[in-house]
């Protein structure tokens, strides 16, 4: 191995261990909070984290073997489940991603109708949708022999073996990424869009209120009129920052891969090993970067786990739905919708 191949592996292994470790606690949350499990959004969450924990455990180090061993690491039978289950994971979790916009924007622009809208069963119709449309792509790779170990990327993954079937595999991966890659990043870039404009709009509107009323209040501090513009600038960011991780984390973990998946179809276009395991690294690391992104980051899931370890230090661990009120909690999430 070189350089290049020992610093790639590494950076594998480092994803592998916080992709675990981060979707194992996402998931203790869902299990040991009912207040996150009676809300829709925990249904999609849940079911990202179930997606990405199954990728890092099952094809991440087959990947890393892969880049070790430069060849094959396993028999062709695992090779081709391998490759077959990524393939369904990774669909899976942009059709997730895509969901989760959908149910923010819903819970945003229609707040007053978010409950008969997206309704519990409603979540668990778009889950199962998420999963058939997964499915539909890897079951005809294998049934044409379209999974196998690829050394641009190191794992087992679609790979056409018979040039004879170049333009059935060429039609193949541009539908399916087109119906992967590309609807999520529309389903998302509209959503969060949309949200963005809504957050906008009721930044302003508090806006013009706390300078009404800074201009009432003609005996305030000069500190304090500064907090309140400080807050107010920061407010006005707040939102734009959320959707720009939301959107960019996604198009900067999938894009590079999906691209290059695409331009290597043109018969006259030869790819790099190295940026191949690269790209497909990228989007590992989104597998990583997710749990953080939708959830761990929230004061609901913050708390929750503060909750689990008080409970461990006492060693008087059981399932509870924490010590926060209802109020408390249905508040907490309202303001995180936006």
């Amino acid at each position: 191995m070189d350089l290049a191949d020992v610093l790639v592996a590494l950076f594998i292994a480092v994803v592998l261990i916080v992709s675990l470790l981060s979707n194992l606690l996402v998931l203790i949350c869902f299990i040991y909070s009912s207040d996150i499990r009676k809300q829709v959004p925990g249904i999609f969450i849940v079911n990202l984290s179930f997606c990405n924990l199954l990728l890092t455990v099952l094809n991440m180090p087959a990947t890393l073997l892969g880049i070790v061993k430069k060849q094959q690491p396993f028999g062709d039978c695992i090779c081709q489940t391998v490759g077959f289950v990524e393939t369904f994971l990774s669909t899976n979790t942009m059709l997730s991603m895509a969901a989760l916009s959908i149910d923010k924007w819903i819970a945003v622009v229609f707040p007053l109708s978010y409950a008969s809208k997206m309704r519990y069963k409603d979540a668990v119709l778009m889950v199962s949708y998420t999963w058939v449309h997964s499915l539909t792509f890897p079951v005809v790779a294998a049934f044409l022999s379209w999974v196998d170990f690829s050394n641009r990327y190191a794992s087992c993954t679609l790979h056409l073996r018979e040039e004879v079937h170049r333009r059935q595999f060429t039609v193949f991966t541009i539908v399916f990424h087109a119906t992967s890659f590309m609807l999520s990043l529309v389903i998302l870039c509209f959503t969060y869009l949309k949200v963005l404009k809504v957050a906008r709009f009721h930044c302003r509107r508090i806006d013009i209120i706390t300078m009404q009323t800074l201009v009432l209040l003609v005996d305030i501090h000069p500190s304090v009129k500064q907090r309140c513009l400080a807050e107010q600038k920061s407010r006005r960011q707040r939102a734009t920052k959320k959707i720009s991780i939301f959107i960019g984390s996604f198009i900067v973990c999938f894009a590079p891969y999906i691209i290059t998946r695409l331009i290597e179809l043109l018969p006259f276009v030869n790819i790099s090993d190295y940026w191949g395991v690269l790209s497909k690294c990228l989007a590992y690391s989104k597998a990583a970067s997710d749990p953080f992104v939708y959830s761990l980051l929230r004061q609901q899931y913050k708390r929750v786990l503060v909750n689990i370890v008080n409970r461990l230090l006492r060693k008087d661990f059981y399932p509870s739905s924490g010590h926060n009120s209802s109020l408390d909690t249905e508040n907490d999430y309202c303001l995180q919708r936006v």
